[in-house]
């Protein structure tokens, strides 16, 4: 068996790297160690950049998410309960946001995909890589206790943090901050709190407010790390996340059936360099960002966008100068990402020194930003999304 590219996980990013050189008429396999049913119930991020909405036009996976999806130009971060407005459509020029949860993005994908013919081998076991550095990569799984060996031009790993791909990249460098805390998060029937997400700082953590729809909530509140699903009942949640956000807005939050709770910890961490041989890493293979800056699903696009590019360069004009370049041109934009997420985290969320020296000069970051035009429109154009 043989296909041009091998792209190892049915992610966001290795779906729509598959659709994105199906429309050029490059062919690829996916493979996906986990069931359909599991891959399109995970819940992630839910905020997307008009670049990564670009791409999804660009392949025709736009319908739905035009139908459902909720343009928002603009954000609300409150200090301690006094609300201030970040107009980031009049600080940007005219660019927005979209919310449209990545879980739906998921399944839009895999739906074109199996639609266009389309090859997406789930519940593939035990991947592994072997000759990345000569010009056909082998790719060897396990489907239905039978070994499947496979032949390609390249191997794009977008398989996550604990996937095949970056574990079999020799020489990378590893560079990853931990923060001290997690977020502890809702999936909710109820009506959003505010007409566009509320990121709120208060003296007793951190707390977001979003949605997935007029009627889904997503709320998250900033926990210890040692913090336990079992440590939150419902109504402890609720009471919470009314505190941070002060009482003006504490009248504003609606209650609803809650039907999905977890904890996520908090890290940075980016892998140098992003390919090695006939091997690429895209997405979360390659690194992780806080959810605060709502970057996570967004880097991963745009690694898909310079990778995708590259390959169809090689493909269609015999350029390699893309794909040679692709780690720098990727990690150029990822660095700018991962600066933003670690400056918003830093700025919004408590931390045990807040009464120290570093404390205070948080402090007076956050409110410049709130009371300067120039720190406003740098936030504003980081959140919506650096040109590729």
């Amino acid at each position: 068996m043989h296909a041009p590219v091998v792209i190892i996980g049915s992610g966001p990013a290795g779906l729509l790297l598959s659709h994105l050189l199906h429309v050029q008429g490059i062919s690829s396999v996916i493979l996906e160690r986990k069931s359909r049913d599991y891959v399109e119930g995970r819940i992630r991020a839910g905020v997307l950049e008009m670049g990564t909405v670009g791409l999804m036009e660009r392949v025709g996976v736009d319908a739905r998410m035009k139908k459902e999806g909720i343009i928002h130009g603009g954000i609300y971060i409150s200090l301690n309960g006094k609300r201030t407005h970040v107009n980031i459509e009049e600080l940007t020029g005219g660019s927005t946001v979209m919310v449209y949860g990545q879980t739906e993005v998921t399944k839009d994908l895999i739906a074109a995909r199996l639609a266009h013919g389309g090859e997406i081998v789930f519940e593939a076991e035990g991947v592994s890589l072997q000759g990345i550095e000569g010009d056909k990569p082998r790719v060897r799984y396990l489907k239905d206790g039978n070994m499947v060996e496979m032949t390609c031009d390249y191997v794009a790993a977008c398989d996550g943090f604990h996937g095949v791909g970056r574990k079999t990249m020799p020489g990378v460098k590893e560079l990853e901050k931990v923060y001290p805390f997690g977020w502890l998060g809702i999936l909710a029937h109820a009506k959003p709190v505010a007409d566009e997400l509320i990121y709120a700082k208060h003296d007793r953590g951190f707390a977001l407010c979003s949605m997935r729809s007029e009627t889904v909530v997503r709320h998250y509140v900033q926990v210890p790390s040692s913090d336990k699903i079992e440590d939150w009942s419902d109504d402890r949640f609720w009471d919470e996340l009314r505190t941070r956000l002060g009482e003006e807005d504490a009248e504003l939050v609606n209650e609803g059936e809650v039907f999905e709770k977890s904890i996520a910890p908090l890290r940075s961490f980016v892998a140098e360099p992003m390919q090695h041989g006939r091997l690429f890493l895209a997405g979360d293979a390659a690194h992780i960002v806080p959810p605060t800056g709502a970057k996570g699903l967004n880097l991963a696009a745009s690694d898909v966008h310079y990778l995708s590019e590259a390959l169809i360069a090689k493909y269609k004009n015999n350029r390699s100068d893309l794909l040679e370049s692709y780690s720098d041109m990727a990690l150029a934009r990822v660095w700018k990402a991962e600066r933003f997420s670690w400056w918003m985290t830093t700025m919004l969320h408590k931390f045990e020194d807040d009464d120290h020296f570093e404390g205070r000069i948080r402090q007076a970051e956050l409110q410049y930003i709130l009371s300067s035009k120039a720190g406003l429109t740098t936030l504003a154009e980081n959140y919506v999304g650096l040109p590729y």
